[in-house]
């Protein structure tokens, strides 16, 4: 085997004090800038649209030019400047990881997890030169410890410490890493291994997860390359950490890191498929999605990100409205989740969707490029203001889709515009990268299926009036029912939270009875037509009165009493139900059936799961 070519850029990290959270982390430079070496860590990581400040978490920080102290100045929150060196600069710093997060990074004596985005520094002007790296186990009670990543390593099989490669900064970040005490299991689609490592304590039927994630990523395989089912990678690993209660995903070129609980993952004996396992079924197929769509698929506004800054783009709601649309859309096509489960959660979305009066307000565009300030910044105003680019997006996503197979006979879908994505934007990571243009989704919609949909897109994207869901859903043979949350009974407008002795208002809708009447988020309800209330209390009696009526209303406001009078409202119909329409006929059955996937399919008989653990 020849021996690697040596590399003028090496990072190391060690897992130092886990009881402290501490990483420890270098990087070596062969022949630095004359002018001062300039580092810094990245503000944000890609597919979370939010400045997060990595460098905050950096404990301390020196540098050494062979036994030369090298003065470090500070340029900004993120930035450093290392005083002129001649030969090999070496930066040491310690990194604070204690966010049990897929963003971030985390350490303690039983696993480490990081992205490299959160712990190791970006060489200014030497970025895009190829990089080693050293994963080194902790120095003590690592016994057993093993390294999950996909990062590259001539020959190694997951799970070894030492030496990997990277092609530059942005694959070096574009590769999560979990180490610890991992339970380990593979299966293969289309001859592409995919692992999956799982730190935390658990019961998981590992072969049951292999099997069923196996069918959900052959089916979008098949998806983006219906003859062949070529993957765009040569292996993938689904990193998992598994807690009491948790939920989230970040997609990687050829990896993901989930975190679920643990009575989401399935169990021995397990019969069918549980709502919490379907929902970990569903972030898995979310990220996988990802691989095609947002990792090599982007907006033009993506194709090179710059880790120093936002990057604002109005294509969110294509990127992961239609990844939300798919993900569990996905489940159903692979024959692991039932029409009915379907329909309950995509009812579900309407749900979500229809609760937010900030869908009046902000476009799923707006929600989009805004996506910094106002979606992953959100306060109690933020369902007044504010639209989910994620769950509306999925909603344009289905309208769009209903309206192209119903406008075509059934001969184009959504899915068509999809495979138009992947062959026109699914550039390698080496290449220059050309993205979705943000006035090319119209276009292309009419490339891949043959219609004009900009109306369409113009008003569902771009503009804020209800979307035709019940129209179209009809076109399939599918009933949307509309009905209160608390069926007849009035309503004040409010979210609430119930503590010890202690009612809250955490959200008062705009134009709805409590606000119009004074009362705002923070306020503690206190009573009721003279009567103290609680949560259960107060349902019992809005329950006893009728729309329009008036009640008196006591609460405080931070130290303040206020009483207030408010007019009861009848409350809006949020709450959807999706049933088959029994009038339907043949042609509208037929658009169903596939859509939702359900003609014969042959899934392959290749997938070989095995599982171990430490």
């Amino acid at each position: 085997m020849p021996k690697p070519v040596p590399v003028a850029v090496r990072y190391t990290i060690t897992p130092t004090d886990p009881e402290a959270h501490c990483f420890e982390a270098s990087l070596e430079i062969d022949g630095p800038d004359p002018q001062g070496q300039r580092f810094s860590m990245p503000v944000w990581i890609e597919g979370s649209y939010l400045v997060r400040e990595f460098a905050r978490q950096v404990v301390r920080i020196e540098a050494r030019c062979g036994t030369r102290v090298v003065a470090l100045r500070k340029l900004d929150t993120h930035t450093w400047e290392a005083e002129p060196c001649e030969g090999t600069l070496v930066l040491r710093w310690q990194v604070y990881a204690w966010d049990l997060s897929v963003r971030t990074a985390c350490l303690d004596p039983h696993f480490g997890f990081f992205n490299a985005s959160s712990v190791f520094m970006r060489p200014h002007g030497r970025d895009l030169e190829a990089c080693s790296v050293q994963i080194l186990p902790p120095p003590r009670g690592g016994d057993g410890w093993r390294v999950a990543t996909t990062l590259p390593r001539a020959g190694a099989r997951l799970g070894g410490f030492g030496s990997y490669r990277a092609q530059g900064y942005e694959e070096l970040a574009d590769h999560p890493v979990l180490m610890g005490r991992l339970s380990l299991a593979r299966f293969t689609v289309n001859g592409v291994p995919h692992d999956i490592a799982l730190s935390g304590r658990h019961d998981a039927d590992l072969p049951r997860l292999a099997a069923d994630l196996a069918r959900v990523c052959e089916a979008q395989a098949r998806l983006f390359e219906p003859r062949s089912g070529t993957l765009p990678f040569d292996r993938y690993l689904f990193q998992i950490m598994v807690v009491g209660e948790g939920y989230g995903g970040l997609e990687h070129r050829s990896s993901t890191a989930l975190i679920c609980a643990r009575h989401d993952l399935p169990y021995p004996g397990m019969s069918g498929s549980p709502e919490a396992y379907r929902g970990l079924l569903g972030l898995a197929s979310h990220e996988y999605f990802h691989s095609w769509h947002v990792r090599r698929i982007r907006p033009a506004a993506l194709a090179r990100p710059d880790p120093d800054r936002e990057n604002f783009t109005s294509l969110l709601w294509v990127f992961e409205g239609f990844t939300s649309y798919y993900d569990e859309l996905m489940l159903t096509r692979a024959g692991l989740v039932g029409m009915d489960d379907y329909l309950g959660s995509l009812a579900g979305t309407i749900s979500r969707v229809l609760r937010g009066p900030g869908r009046r307000v902000q476009s799923v565009a707006e929600s989009s490029f805004d996506a910094w300030i106002k979606y992953y910044r959100q306060d109690e105003n933020s369902p007044n203001s504010v639209v989910s680019y994620y769950a509306k997006g999925a909603l344009v996503a289905l309208c769009l889709d209903l309206d192209i197979r119903s406008r075509s006979g059934g001969r184009r879908s959504l899915d068509d515009f999809m495979r138009l994505l992947w062959r026109r934007f699914g550039r390698p990571f080496d290449a220059r990268r050309e993205g979705l243009p943000e006035d090319g989704v119209a276009p292309l919609l009419r490339e891949a299926t043959g219609l004009d949909l900009s109306r369409e897109v113009q008003a569902w994207a771009h503009g804020t009036d209800e979307l035709p869901l019940s129209a179209l859903l009809q076109r399939v043979g599918l009933c949307l029912i509309l009905k209160a949350p608390e069926g007849d009974s009035p309503s004040l407008g409010v979210t609430l939270a119930q503590s010890p002795g202690v009612l809250t208002i955490t959200t008062a809708y705009r134009g709805q009875a409590a606000m119009r009447a004074g009362l705002s988020a923070g306020d503690q309800l206190v009573a009721f037509d003279g009567l103290r209330v609680d949560e259960a209390s107060l349902k019992r009696m809005l329950a006893r009165r009728r729309a329009g009526d008036r009640v008196r209303v006591h609460a405080f406001r931070r130290d303040e009493l206020i009483a207030v009078d408010v007019r009861l409202q009848a409350p809006e119909p949020t709450e959807a139900t999706l049933t088959s329409d029994e009038q339907a006929d043949a042609g509208a059955i037929a658009l169903r059936r596939a859509w939702l996937g359900l003609r014969a399919h042959a899934l392959s008989t290749r997938h070989k799961p095995s599982a171990d653990s430490a």
